[in-house]
C-alpha cells in the first residue's frame, strides 16, 4: 500500500498548539511544583498582613529563572483576596528610582496614574500613606529585580521611605519582598548603615532547578499547551538537557514554544529534535533580549557602540560614545558599571605603557546576537 504523503502533515487552519499563552513568561501556571519550602518562607513573613499588622520584609534571591517572581505573583494573588491588605508589584527593571517606584505605589492604590510632572516625591509619598492609614490597609511591596536600584544609586533611599513609611506617617503600615537575581550583589551590605537597621528580612532562596525538576516542570506546560501526541518524552529531555546547561527555565519554555512553531512550519504534527535543536539557536538568548529590552536609550546606545569597539580600551570607546549622546565621562562610568552588573559587558584592567592601568570593555555575548536585538 502506498503511504498517502499528506499523512502527519498539518492543514492551514490546524496548530500543533492546545494553548499558546502557557509558553509566555509571565504565563502563571496552575501548579507551582519543586518550591514548597520557599512558598512555606514566604507566607511566614507575609502572614502577618492578614491578620492587620505589617508583615516582616523579605529578602527574595536566586539565579534568573527559578521561580522567584511566580511565587510573588502566587501569594499576590492570595492576599489580594483579603480585605485590608493592598499588593503592588514593582518591576525595578522598568521603575528603576524611588520616584518611578513610588510613582508605581500610587497607580496600584489610587488605580490611576500620578501626575507625570509637577509632584515633589514628598507628596507622592504622602498621598500613598494617607490613603494606607484611611482605608485601614497593609500594603506589601515587591522590588522584583532590586538589583537594578542598586546599578542606579536608588535603591538605599527608595527601602528607607518605605521601612520609616510608619514613622512620618503614624498609622502606616508596609512590609517590603525584595527580589534579587544579582548574587554578585550583597544586598544588605550595599544597603546604607540607616537602611540596615531597620531592614532585617527573611531571607530566601531560590536554587536552580535540577534536570529531573525541569521535566516535571516543563511537562505540565506541555500537558496545558500542546495537544496530545505533539511532544515526545525524547524530545522533552532534550529541551530539559538544554534549560539545565542554561540554568534558566525560561529558556526551555522559549525553547518549547518556538520549537512548537517550526513544527508548524513543516507542516508536522509532531515535534523533532530538529526542532527544538533549531529553536535552541535563538532561545538561548532569551536573558539578553530581557536585558535589552530594560536598557535606557543612551545604555542600549554604548552597547552598539561595544559592537563596533569591543576590545577596547574605556577611554576610546567613551570617545565613540560621546560623540553619539553628547554625555559626560561619569555618566559614562556609570553605564559602564550597570552593564557590567548586568553581565552584558565583562571590564578587564590591563598595563598600559606610560599610561599605567585602563579598563578594557568587552561585549558577552556575540555581537551578531546583538545587533540582531537591538534593532
Amino acid at each position: 500500500m502506498v503511504e498517502d504523503p499528506e499523512e502527519g502533515m498539518l492543514s492551514w487552519d490546524e496548530s500543533v498548539f492546545r494553548d499558546e499563552r502557557v509558553f509566555e513568561i509571565d504565563y502563571l501556571p496552575e501548579t507551582f511544583e519543586h518550591r514548597e519550602s520557599q512558598l512555606r518562607g514566604l507566607q511566614y513573613a507575609l502572614r502577618p498582613a492578614v491578620r492587620g499588622s505589617r508583615p516582616l520584609n523579605a529578602l527574595v534571591q536566586g539565579p534568573p529563572g527559578t521561580g522567584k517572581t511566580t511565587a510573588v505573583q502566587k501569594l499576590f494573588g492570595e492576599l489580594s483576596g483579603h480585605s485590608g491588605v493592598r499588593t503592588v508589584h514593582a518591576n525595578c527593571q522598568v521603575d528603576s528610582t524611588r520616584y518611578a517606584v513610588f510613582s508605581r505605589l500610587f497607580e496600584g492604590i489610587f488605580e490611576y496614574e500620578p501626575p507625570s510632572s509637577g509632584v515633589s516625591f514628598k507628596k507622592l509619598f504622602g498621598q500613598v500613606t494617607d490613603r494606607l492609614v484611611e482605608a485601614d490597609e497593609v500594603l506589601v511591596v515587591a522590588l522584583d529585580d532590586v538589583n537594578y536600584l542598586f546599578y542606579e544609586n536608588e535603591a538605599s533611599d527608595t527601602l528607607y521611605s518605605l521601612l520609616r513609611a510608619h514613622e512620618t506617617h503614624p498609622g502606616a503600615r508596609i512590609g517590603v519582598v525584595v527580589v534579587s537575581s544579582d548574587l554578585a550583589l550583597g544586598t544588605i551590605e550595599e544597603l546604607d548603615s540607616r537602611v540596615q537597621s531597620v531592614f532585617r528580612p527573611e531571607e530566601v532562596y531560590f536554587p536552580v532547578y535540577d534536570t529531573g525538576e525541569i521535566v516535571d516542570i516543563l511537562g505540565e506546560r506541555v500537558d496545558r499547551g500542546f495537544r496530545e501526541g505533539i511532544v515526545s518524552t525524547t524530545v522533552l529531555d532534550r529541551v530539559a538537557e538544554f534549560t539545565a546547561d542554561s540554568g534558566d527555565l525560561r529558556v526551555g519554555i522559549d525553547l518549547l514554544r518556538r520549537a512548537g512553531l517550526n513544527a508548524e512550519m513543516r507542516a508536522s504534527r509532531t515535534v523533532e529534535i530538529e526542532d527544538v535543536e533549531e529553536a535552541y539557536e535563538k532561545s538561548k538568548y532569551v536573558h539578553l533580549s530581557r536585558s535589552l529590552r530594560g536598557l535606557a536609550d543612551s545604555e542600549a546606545t554604548l552597547v552598539g557602540v561595544l559592537v563596533d569597539h569591543d576590545g577596547e580600551q574605556a577611554g576610546e570607546v567613551y570617545e565613540a560614545f560621546a560623540e553619539k549622546t553628547g554625555l559626560g565621562y561619569t555618566r559614562y562610568s556609570e553605564i559602564v558599571n550597570k552593564l557590567d552588573n548586568l553581565g552584558l559587558i565583562e571590564t578587564s584592567y590591563a598595563g598600559m605603557e606610560g599610561r599605567g592601568r585602563s579598563r578594557q570593555l568587552s561585549l558577552a555575548y556575540d555581537p551578531e546576537a546583538i545587533t540582531n536585538r537591538l534593532e
